[in-house]
């Protein structure tokens, strides 16, 4: 990846937040299972919203850590319904990171969730069709 392929989405986030001291591994930069949950929140959100209620995540691939997050930098997840299944929803999550005095955005990580629509039983079941608002 080059600085030429950043072109962050057009969208809102689905997500934003800001990485601090405490998210760090003994290196000093950004923990990448922090950013991982941030991606999983993200990614639960949207499942949540399409299965119209409980979901769990079930797979995680095709993780890529592009480039470090720093203390203080603004981070923003894209997450993206991809796939829809059944009772399964594949969501494409993209994090973005700033850095608090500019202006440029960078992607620093990205992957696709696996999330499964359950019961109140925690038993998977039929994701429930969007038009039943």
């Amino acid at each position: 990846m080059t600085d030429d392929d950043d072109h962050m989405p057009d969208c809102a986030p689905t997500i934003r937040t800001i990485a601090m001291p405490a998210d760090t591994n003994p290196a000093g930069d950004i923990f990448g299972g922090w950013l991982m949950s941030q991606m999983d929140l993200a990614a639960g959100s949207i499942a949540s919203l399409t299965a119209h209620g409980r979901s769990a995540t079930i797979a995680v691939e095709g993780m890529k850590f592009h480039r470090p997050v720093k203390v203080g930098d603004e981070v923003s997840l894209f997450a993206e319904l991809t796939r829809l299944g059944r009772s399964s929803m594949q969501i494409h999550v993209e994090a973005w990171r700033r850095q608090r005095e500019s202006e440029r955005s960078q992607m620093v990580t990205e992957a696709t969730f696996t999330f499964v629509a359950l019961d109140e039983n925690g038993k998977s079941r039929p994701v429930k069709d969007n038009d039943d608002d």
